[in-house]
């Protein structure tokens, strides 16, 4: 199990890294351009939206993903057997039990996202859901 917290340790240090990268990133070239072209303006510009950007991008991006990708989230009376054994997973790894979302699509494939175990979503696709079995 130490494992597991050393790899959710890395993945919120990657993700603060990739976040601030991108805030100085986009602060830079609000810089670069409002010296370039002599607009002062420019650069506050910049800083408001990497700012709200870096905000959206942390607190959001579960929602983000869900919506572009078409997620439905479901109850247990939807499906049953897919619920059940994210209930047991979360209860086996003793994390709170996330919210459970399908995508309608043939293609099999599954993520999970959220920004930790209280906002966590587990997705799969239906063609995942029929193509295997429970074990």
């Amino acid at each position: 199990m130490a494992t597991a917290y050393t790899h959710v340790s890395s993945n919120k240090n990657r993700t603060a890294v990739l976040i601030a990268f991108f805030f100085a990133f986009i602060i830079s070239i609000g810089y670069i351009f409002s010296r370039a072209l002599d607009m002062q303006w420019l650069f506050p510009v910049a800083v408001v939206f990497a700012s709200i950007q870096a905000v959206t991008s942390y607190w959001w991006s579960d929602k983000i993903v869900l919506a572009i990708s078409g997620a439905k989230e479901i109850e247990k009376k939807d499906n049953p057997e897919f619920y059940r054994i994210v209930e047991n997973l979360a209860i086996t790894a003793g994390l709170p039990m996330p919210k459970v979302c399908t995508i309608d699509d043939s293609a099999p494939n599954a993520f999970a996202t959220g920004r930790d175990p209280e906002h966590a979503v587990i997705c799969a696709t239906t063609g995942l859901l029929d193509k295997l079995n429970k074990q």
